[in-house]
This record gives structure tokens, sequence and C-alpha cells, in this order.
């Protein structure tokens, strides 16, 4: 039988467990929606590749309120189920409760940051995402290196010994995506404003991103002639820097908040009627903002206003409809797969959009993916900190997107690119975004290889 002071010692250790802070943790209200029905668990890519009740968006609600209770710890044991969640959102559009996983899972990631002491080895590799890949002019820095990296045979030789994983798993997952680097990756060829072409129908600023602007370059360059040519007249400010969706999908909350200011300070008196992103997780972030900044006296409004301007390219083009008339983009029927990302899809319920645009190009025939809604693995810098389970995840979009029988690919986002390219390895079908085919499609150019 259970003493009084027995009760009472446990009912101390209770309270002395390691939980959340008092800033923003899981909100109560929105863990008690949760009715635990399970509808998630099919939609959720971690419990479909780890299968653990703990690995799925209700076992992590069990979690968050458990330690809002004070009844567990935020510990090694719980922290591994937070981390393996790959943040995509697909359990939101699945709910028939509308439980918000999305603010549940973000405020927790917050809390582990501040709150969790993570190792020397977790603590190194993140350290160096975080002050690497938000800040473009540093990643600039290193496309020389990793030019001779490449075209010195390195990385091959890395990749076929599986020398680089036997020292770090992270380091070899981080190495594997790294896409060719060109001279066209040492090019800024976008002036401060471009003009419309014909009359002008707005006014619009364009984000290049991190990732996107020194690898994809080619994407900010088409989603600009695609722009002007469709009479908007493009704003690029020249100050902007990196949305701040890596570290605000991680937890880091002072770093996020310091880049969303200046990316609404770059902006700031440009007038814009519209700022346009052709990158779907920095899209998500940016019109997060006012959730971002809402505890700043003096960026809330400001934050507000700024993301409700923002528009992700294919989303604004519907829209506002194209002017501009659009050419084949093959001598032949050209069979084109569709790959949703995440924060489009179920972060800003953007899905038909992409689809529209893409159908309206003659001689483009849409195929559909099975599992289209599943995560590809990248999920942002998941595939550097979760290697296994996105591994996996990867191999399964590649086999379903082949499977379609498409001569193509379109993807809306830089790192679902370099995921699913990683797992095409030599398979002859290529990767565009479909800014690029509307480019094409609007010059009157054909694509190579079709």
């Amino acid at each position: 039988m259970q003493t009084s002071d027995n009760k009472v010692n446990q009912t101390a250790s209770i309270k002395n467990l390691k939980g959340f802070d008092l800033n923003h943790p899981p909100d109560p209200k929105l863990i008690d929606s949760c009715v635990h029905c399970g509808f998630c668990l099919s939609t959720c890519p971690s419990y479909r590749v780890i299968g653990k009740e703990m690995d799925s968006p209700r076992g992590r609600i069990y979690l968050m309120d458990a330690i809002n209770q004070g009844e567990i710890a935020l510990n090694s044991a719980t922290v591994q189920h937070f981390d393996s969640c790959l943040g995509c959102l697909a359990c939101v559009t699945t709910c028939p409760s509308g439980v918000e996983y999305d603010k549940l899972i973000a405020a927790t990631r917050h809390q582990v940051t501040r709150n969790y002491p993570r190792s020397w080895g977790d603590n190194i590799i993140r350290k160096l995402i975080f002050s690497l890949f938000p800040y473009p002019d540093k990643l600039r820095l290193l496309l020389f290196p990793l030019l001779i990296y490449q075209k010195l045979g390195f990385a091959k030789f890395l990749r076929a010994t599986g020398l680089l994983n036997n020292i770090s798993p992270r380091l070899a997952a981080m190495e594997s995506i790294l896409p060719e680097i060109t001279l066209q990756s040492f090019q800024n060829n976008l002036p401060n404003v471009i003009p419309a072409q014909g009359k002008k129908r707005y006014r619009v600023g364009v984000i290049l991103g991190c990732v996107q602007r020194l690898f994809f370059s080619s994407v900010n360059e088409a989603t600009v002639r695609v722009l002007t040519a469709n009479g908007c007249e493009v704003v690029i400010p020249q100050s902007q820097g990196c949305c701040a969706a890596l570290p605000e999908h991680q937890g880091q909350t002072e770093q996020a908040q310091a880049l969303a200011k200046q990316m609404i300070d770059s902006f700031a008196g440009t007038g814009v009627d519209y700022v346009i992103i052709n990158a779907a997780g920095c899209g998500h972030t940016l019109k997060e903002y006012g959730h971002i900044l809402a505890d700043d006296p003096e960026y809330r409004e400001q934050a507000q206003e700024f993301s409700g301007k923002v528009r992700d390219a294919q989303e604004f083009l519907v829209d506002v409809g194209l002017t501009t008339n659009l050419s084949p983009l093959s001598n032949k029927p050209l069979n084109l797969v569709y790959q949703d990302a995440c924060h489009l899809l179920h972060g800003q319920k953007i899905s038909v959009q992409p689809r529209e645009l893409l159908k309206q190009i003659p001689g483009v025939s849409l195929k559909e993916p099975v599992d289209a809604a599943i995560c590809c693995g990248s999920a942002g810098v998941y595939n550097m900190l979760q290697p296994e389970v996105a591994e996996e995840l990867g191999k399964q979009k590649v086999r379903n997107l082949l499977n379609t029988g498409a001569d193509l690919i379109a993807s809306p986002n830089p790192g679902c690119s370099l995921q699913i390219g990683k797992h095409l390895q030599d398979r002859k079908i290529g990767i565009m975004h479909p800014m690029e085919l509307l480019d094409y499609a609007i010059r009157g150019e054909k694509l190579k290889d079709f």
C-alpha cells in the first residue's frame, strides 16, 4: 500500500521533471481537439516507415499532453519522436477533426531547442546547417571548392566506396544531395528592377531563396521571364536574405525571427502589389510571418501585411491569368508528372493551380502518381538529420513517379528536386520546375531529348 510520504515524493518528482517552459508551449486546447481517431496514421510518412505509435501525429500529441501535465520529461526518449516528424502536414489535410497539428509541432520544436540539451555530435551538425544554409553569401564562398571537389572525382569516389557514410551518415546524406556545380552557379544575372513586357498589370517582388539562387538560378530567371511576359514589373531587392524556413521548421526561434525581419525590411518601400516565391517550403514560412513575429510589437503589423502579399508563383499566375500564348514543349506528346511539394499541398493548400498551368501547355499529358500526398523525405533539412527514414521515403516517391510512365517530372521545390534527383540515379527522366516549363512554352523553345 502506498504511504502518504510516497505520494508526496512521487508528486515532487513529477513537478521536477524537465518539461516545456511557459513561452508558448503546445496549446492544451489544440491538444484536446484530437480525438485519437487514427485517420492520420495512414498518411503520416514517419509512421509508415518506423511503424511506432509515438512516431505518428496522434502519438506525438499524447507526448505533448503528458509533458504539459508534468507526467513525463522532455528527454532523449521523447525528443526522438518529435525529431522523427517531417513536418509535412499531411495529417492536417487528413484530420476529420481539424486538429492544428502544424501549430502543435511548431511550438514543440521551439521548446525542444530551448530546453533539451543535444549531444555534441548533434549540435555540431545542426550548427553547421544553420550557420551555412540560410546564408547565401556564405554558401557562395563554398562554390569553387565544391566545383573542384566534383571535377576531380572526389564525389564519385566517396559515393562509390561509402567511406563518408561510415564516418558520418548525416554528412554522407548532406553530400549525396549536392547538385552539380556549374559556372551558372556563380552568376547573379538579375537586376533590381525588370520592366514588364507590354502593358504593365502589376508590380511584384520576387524572392530568390538561398539554395534556389545558387543551385537553381535558372528557376529564378525563368520565373522572372514568365512574370514580365505576363505584364508584371519585377522588383528584386538585393538586401533580401533567407526566408527563415529552415530555422523556423527546426525551432531556431531567434534566428528565424531575425531573418524574417530582414526580409520584411528588404521589401519596405518597394511599393509591390505582391511578393512572389517559387519554392514551396519558403512560401509556407513567408505566409506565417504574422505568427513568427506575433510577439514583436515593432514588426507584428508589418509581418501580417507582408504575409498578406505573399503568393506562390503558380498560385499568382492562375489568379491573374496568363496573357501570353504557349507553344508545345516537344514535337511529340509529352507525358508529365507533377510532384506535389508538401508545404505547397498541405501547408498552402495549393494543388489544382500548378496542374491548371501545366495543362495549358499544348501537347502536355498530365499523369498522377500513387500516394501523391506522401512526402518525398526531403522536408527542409530532414534528409540530413534523419537520413535513414528519408532514404526509404525517397525510394518510395521515385518508384511511384516512375510508375506513371512519365517522360518528365515537374517539381516546385528545390529540396524535393534534390531528394528525387538523388534516387533517380541514372534513369533517363528529368526534373524541371513548372516555371521553367512555362518559360520554354512562352518563348517557343523545345525541350532537349524529347
